[in-house]
């Protein structure tokens, strides 16, 4: 039923896309020749109609190839904007390459232009508001999907509680599926049976989607269960009970037939960290002469509300492993850590002064960092840099610590923005951090900035 109603779906989508792309055709067309003089005249608009044949099936073709219609259930909102893009530019070159071949035809290159950009516009808009209609009545309940789960253990309650929580796939989870029954299910799930009995399950409870989750010693039981499906109508999911992974960015490679799983790529590439390197010395630079007075201000107030420097250099440890000397306003006493050693600051921490208190819970003690990213040591956005001797026993404790300094540590970051910081789950941070690492591009750099400004620089953990 599923795969039928995806189907039915990738149909409407290409019909809808097909009749945007001949309004845009005509769009141009008028935009051209009302807007800019046409010295050799106005076309007939019975020749832009006669292309219009042409011009739809060379769409039809450039959005199938670009896979406009991969469409599935646990998909939500998918970034469509560099494909539309790509689609829309295979378009255009592949309309031009067609008059070019036939004789006497309508032809502007302003208009064929301006279809263009009108094209990819309103596909983008159109898009956009096509899957937030549709995953609003997937919510309601359209074309409600049975799913069960494999497994019974941790893996599969949180699959479990994953469906629950999203109901957007309009997925209904019918119960669980393992050769033991469970003890404790999650809500008011039921157990249905044992894996031997997997195709009269899927029969008697009218099920189309299974999500294998059987924990890793189970997986030669994978072969079994796909053979016991030969003949049954339903979609199967797999989700890798690998933890340690949690934040990476798995990709599937296919060559010649063989199947290779991406664990581990380099995540920002040379051209684009120039831009970045730039973007950070200008953005810093800017920063720093804009709040100049206000740093000047706190720094007066460091000075005389205790003894000490105004500044507290700190070793921490950036790309690749680098160490370098990070600048903080001062908070707290001078002899803060004589007698402890190397600890972490928590919240209320008796060691502040009275001005840190106040620095550290709107963060502005961060501010002298962007010293250091102007002199290429830190970035804006990046996982907040930790000190050496914390780092040796993070690594140890937490598998793939050692992947965040694959970029630049940042004064600001996606663990940040999302609440993750002071004192708050270490791991959380770390799943964050790696999510930036393996996700990482301009765009997420902004957005990061953005989100920075727009919540404030104050955060309750922060003190």
């Amino acid at each position: 039923m599923y795969r039928r109603h995806g189907q039915k779906l990738a149909w409407v989508f290409l019909g809808s896309d097909l009749a945007v792309t001949a309004g845009s055709w005509f769009a141009a067309y008028g935009v051209r020749y009302s807007l800019w003089e046409a010295p050799q005249g106005i076309p007939d608009l019975g020749s832009v109609a006669g292309l219009l044949p042409i011009v739809l099936g060379l769409a039809a073709f450039s959005y199938t190839r670009c896979k406009f219609y991969d469409i599935h259930r646990l998909q939500k909102l998918p970034q469509e904007a560099g494909l539309i893009l790509k689609a829309s530019g295979l378009l255009a070159i592949l309309i031009i390459a067609a008059v070019f071949c036939v004789k006497d035809v309508y032809f502007s290159r302003l208009a064929y232009g301006l279809f263009f950009l009108i094209n990819a516009g309103l596909l983008l808009l159109w898009r956009r508001l096509a899957w937030s209609l549709l995953i609003r009545l997937r919510e309601r309940g359209l074309n409600q999907g049975r799913a069960a789960v494999l497994g019974s253990g941790r893996l599969a309650r949180n699959v479990v509680k994953t469906l629950q929580a999203n109901r957007w796939t309009a997925l209904e989870v019918q119960g669980v599926i393992d050769d033991e029954r469970p003890e404790t299910l999650p809500g008011s799930i039921p157990y249905l049976g044992t894996l031997k009995e997997l195709p009269k399950l899927i029969q008697k409870h009218d099920l189309d989607h299974l999500f294998f989750a059987l924990p890793l010693k189970q997986y030669g039981e994978l072969d079994r269960i796909t053979r016991s499906l030969a003949d049954c109508q339903v979609e199967l999911q797999m989700i890798p009970d690998m933890p340690q992974w949690s934040g990476m960015h798995l990709r599937t490679w296919d060559l010649e037939g063989m199947t290779f799983l991406s664990l581990r790529e380099i995540p920002q590439q040379r051209g684009l960290l120039r831009w970045k390197r730039g973007l950070d010395f200008l953005l810093a630079s800017l920063a720093l002469v804009i709040l100049s007075p206000s740093l000047a201000l706190i720094a007066l107030l460091v000075k005389v509300s205790s003894n000490g420097p105004i500044f507290y250099r700190q070793t921490r440890t950036t790309w690749r492993g680098q160490d370098f000397e990070m600048l903080k306003f001062r908070t707290m006493r001078v002899d803060a850590e004589q007698q402890t050693g190397a600890v972490w600051a928590k919240k209320g921490d008796p060691r502040c002064t009275a001005i840190g208190k106040v620095l550290r819970s709107t963060s502005l003690d961060e501010l002298p960092q962007l010293w250091n990213v102007v002199r290429g040591e830190m970035s804006l956005v990046g996982p907040r840099p930790e000190r050496p001797v914390f780092i040796e026993k993070f690594r140890q404790e937490i598998p793939h610590y050692h992947w965040r300094h694959q970029v630049k540590a940042g004064i600001t970051g996606w663990a940040q923005v999302h609440g993750w910081r002071g004192n708050t789950s270490l791991r959380k941070r770390i799943e964050y951090d790696l999510y930036y690492v393996n996700h990482w591009s301009l765009w997420l750099d902004l957005k990061i900035l953005m989100l920075t400004i727009w919540r404030g620089f104050y955060h309750p953990h922060a003190g």
